[in-house]
């Protein structure tokens, strides 16, 4: 049993248009118990600066504000707790006699969730942490989707659909460089409002698959001839055939946080190589690359309503459970096994030590490693997370 009902949410990794709908889905529920709602200022890091703020006593309508409101409205860091991290914790979390840690995140985050339940567990401090799912990747195992990608795969797939349309009034290459270190989600998304064959992108290259610059520019030179123009979908974690990144191997000097990762997103070095190469090896004219960096992660107006929905409902449903239970866990969403035309999804727990640091990656049904083009499989699996509040388009050429 508890001695008491004080509770702590935090958030951390990168932020998404609704990673504030889980906050608030957790708030409106622990109110119903008279919890003391704590947040943390960025992270587990506001935790050792002491930096708390009382989420008891927000209005519902600041909450309702908050809740559709893009970013991370208590901050986040990308700290990775060690032994000496999770005593300054834990001295912190007794003075406040917290014993429910809420941890919005994605596999980073869940793994600092899951170093700071195990050190509890060694020392025989009752600490229930529970991890909410988010990124805009995609790639938590043991989820279906997470919250966070619909909304930023709406953002890309409206991007590409724009673009197809430049692209297809002043012919040219383009190449559009998408987040998504180890998994081509996010960049397969890209695809997800092509009408017609001669649409855009084209061609989309993803880290599953070995990326090889003869055979990218063998398929470029192919389109291009086909259709007087090239759209490509790139993610920013491509690479060789050796799990090379080619962005390690253009740059000099490689930025790396707390939990190794190496920063992919600061420069647009990878999209300005690519670009040399197709100017200089095939001599074609109007080359651009765009990295689109931060933009895919909060842009207004690109929330998915689904996205949101699922965001608020996997919050409520992670604070019911966590006050009928007393283990730690991490909130999921149930895999689908079939993509119909029904759209239902149902929430799990899985243990944090099931997904903490591990990599989703996409399956072989969802992309076509021949043609570089993503299945219908994957828009099947992906065309309901963005939501039906889209623009229509339509084009005479």
């Amino acid at each position: 049993m508890r001695s008491n009902n004080n509770i702590l949410i935090a958030q951390g990794g990168g932020p998404t248009s609704v990673i504030n709908q889980s906050l608030v889905g957790i708030v409106f529920e622990e109110r119903k118990n008279n919890s003391k709602i704590f947040g943390s200022r960025n992270g587990v890091n506001g935790i050792i600066n002491n930096k708390f703020i009382d989420l008891s006593k927000l209005s519902k309508k600041d909450l309702n504000t908050i809740a559709n409101t893009p970013g991370a409205a208590l901050g986040s860091t990308r700290d990775k707790p060690d032994e000496k991290y999770c005593l300054e914790i834990l001295k912190i979390l007794k003075e406040k006699k917290i014993e429910r840690f809420y941890y919005i995140g994605g596999n980073d985050s869940s793994d600092s969730l899951r170093i700071i339940s195990e050190f509890t567990k060694r020392i025989n401090y009752k600490l229930q942490c529970i991890h909410i799912p988010k990124t805009i990747d995609n790639d938590l195992v043991k989820n279906d989707h997470t919250p966070g990608f619909g909304s930023a795969a709406k953002y890309v797939a409206q991007l590409f659909s724009g673009i197809n349309f430049d692209i297809k009034s002043l012919p040219g290459v383009y190449l559009g460089i998408v987040m998504g270190r180890h998994a081509g989600f996010l960049t397969a998304s890209a695809s997800l409002l092509r009408k017609k064959e001669s649409d855009g992108p084209h061609l989309t290259f993803i880290p599953e698959h070995s990326f090889d610059m003869n055979d990218f520019l063998k398929k470029i030179k192919k389109v291009y001839n086909r259709y007087g123009r090239c759209i490509l979908a790139i993610s920013e974690g491509i690479q060789d055939k050796n799990k090379k990144l080619i962005t390690q191997k253009i740059i000099k000097k490689s930025e790396y946080d707390s939990h190794g990762n190496i920063q992919l997103s600061g420069t647009g070095s990878l999209g300005d190589f690519l670009s040399e190469q197709i100017k200089s090896k095939l001599k074609l004219p109007r080359v651009r690359a765009d990295t689109l960096g931060y933009p895919q992660r909060c842009f207004i107006g690109s929330a998915s309503e689904i996205d949101q929905k699922e965001a608020y409902q996997i919050g409520v449903f992670a604070a019911r459970f966590s006050n009928k239970n007393n283990d730690s866990f991490s909130a999921g969403i149930l895999e689908r096994k079939k993509f119909s035309k029904i759209y239902k999804i149902q929430f799990t727990v899985n243990s944090l030590g099931e997904v903490a640091g591990k990599t989703k990656t996409m399956t072989g049904n969802f992309y076509n490693k021949t043609t570089n083009n993503v299945s219908k499989d994957y828009i099947n699996y992906a065309l309901p997370l963005i939501g039906k509040k889209i623009i229509t388009t339509k084009s005479i050429i």
